[in-house]
């Protein structure tokens, strides 16, 4: 099973840095999902690692072979890298059936006709696609069309499978049913899954461990949720989690033990850090951050307050 490892990897566009000095360990079998804004360079960093965009400095293995090294000379092409791509538009033939996509990639590899019919019907019943082999694309959903473009992309056996925001064309229901479906896949195929995507929640649900970045620079590269309850710096407590976190600015000072004391509207408070005692001068600013969860409503409460909106949700 291939490990990959990404060391001082950076991409220059002119004078525009993509990614800067990006160091990144993804351990065999797992998925890890590149998360955070649009133009953060989570798709570049994914592109360079399949072999599609050339980095400007750095190192890239997989499975412990150099497919790329700005100081050794080397960039190994994407053919060789033994990786799936899976496009956010799905890119199916649209004059070829749904058995004809899926044996593309096997016919140029010279695969025996018989293998190749054993492989189809493989990849169509573990996709649940098996009905719709002789449609074309034209004939199918949004999510049907989607299987197809996962069974084209895992036809081959590859041991890396790359997916490029795959679920951002999709309805909510059925962006939900396909979540399940990559996990059960990530399991049934024993592949490494590097996923991109710029929602949180696909992220929190899919993910082995969560590389979060912003303006080209990993922010904090954990398992999912010791993000969520440990993050980095303001900007992983604030992308990651909804409704976001909410953030109270406010002097504090040193409270008994590893308390520290701040007031809000009125009302003394007291937080204690899970991490144990930290330094804090009287008067200093800080930062508080505190999850919609944690939070009690109700009419004995200490603080008055005033619901501008609701918005029901189920559980």
């Amino acid at each position: 099973m291939p490990e990959i490892i990404l060391t001082g990897v950076t991409k220059r566009f002119g004078n525009f840095t993509a990614v800067e000095k990006l160091n990144l360990h993804i351990a065999d079998g797992g998925f890890v999902t590149l998360l955070g804004p649009s133009g953060c360079g989570k798709t570049t960093t994914l592109r360079m690692i399949a072999g599609l965009e050339t980095p400007t400095e750095g190192e890239i293995l997989i499975n412990g072979k150099p497919v790329f090294s700005a100081s050794r000379g080397i960039d190994v092409s994407p053919s060789k890298r033994d990786v799936g791509f899976l496009f956010q538009n799905y890119a199916l033939w649209p004059h070829m059936t749904v058995e004809q996509n899926i044996s593309f990639g096997l016919e140029n590899l010279k695969w025996d006709r018989q293998k190749i019919k054993a492989r189809i019907e493989e990849l169509l019943i573990m996709l649940k696609i098996d009905s719709l082999g002789k449609r074309y694309p034209s004939e199918l959903s949004g999510g049907q069309q989607q299987r197809v473009a996962i069974a084209r992309t895992l036809a081959t056996g590859p041991k890396v499978l790359f997916m490029d925001e795959p679920l951002s064309n999709l309805d909510a229901k059925l962006r939900t049913e396909m979540r399940s479906e990559l996990k059960r896949l990530h399991t049934e195929t024993d592949s490494t899954f590097v996923y991109v995507t710029h929602d949180q929640l696909e992220a929190m649900t899919l993910s082995t461990k969560t590389c979060l970045m912003k303006d080209g620079i990993v922010q904090q590269y954990a398992p999912p949720l010791e993000i969520y309850r440990r993050p980095a710096n303001i900007f992983a407590a604030d992308f990651v989690g909804s409704p976001t976190m909410n953030f109270i600015e406010a002097p504090g000072r040193k409270g008994n033990a590893n308390e520290i004391l701040f007031s809000l509207g009125g009302s003394e408070m007291a937080f204690t850090p899970v991490s144990g005692e930290i330094p804090v001068r009287d008067n200093q600013p800080l930062c508080f951050g505190i999850r919609p969860e944690y939070i009690n409503i109700g009419e004995g409460g200490s603080i008055e307050a005033i619901t501008y909106a609701a918005l029901p949700s189920g559980m």
